[in-house]
């Protein structure tokens, strides 16, 4: 499925970076301008330790996700997975997993046991692969009030 020659995840730790990220970025987060991305990528790098990693092909972007180290009552230390998006014309190449992946192996080599995310109501596909191939359980409900 994946060339591993021709694959490179990596840590995308500033604006440059985050910036090239935005067109892949932007096919989740439809709501967000370029701006708009940038700032909260800093406020949350900064504030929240979040992280972002990229997928690469032949030395082009094709994936992204971005998570961040957690602490609650009810999971305890976990990796909250915000964002995970393959671009639209590379889906289903396994790059979602590969990603998934490396967020575990980060996860694992930095002390955390648990990885969570949430996935909108819609995205049945999505459900999927995060139940049968990723082998996530589906423990909960998002619920979210606007204020």
């Amino acid at each position: 499925m994946i060339n591993q020659k021709a694959i490179l995840i990596k840590e995308l730790k500033n604006e440059k970076e985050w910036k090239e990220a935005y067109p892949v970025m932007k096919q989740l987060r439809t709501h967000l301008d370029e701006d708009q991305f940038l700032q909260l990528i800093q406020e949350a790098a900064q504030k929240e330790d979040y992280k972002m990693a990229a997928l690469y092909e032949n030395e082009k972007m094709v994936a992204v996700t971005g998570f961040m180290p957690m602490i609650t009552l009810y999971n305890g230390r976990f990796i909250w997975v915000c964002d995970l998006v393959t671009d639209s014309n590379n889906r289903s190449k396994g790059y979602g997993e590969a990603l998934l992946n490396y967020v575990h192996n980060w996860s694992k080599e930095n002390g955390y046991d648990i990885v969570s995310l949430s996935s909108g109501l819609q995205r049945i596909d999505a459900h999927r692969f995060y139940e049968n191939k990723m082998e996530y359980d589906k423990v909960s409900y998002v619920f979210l009030k606007r204020l």
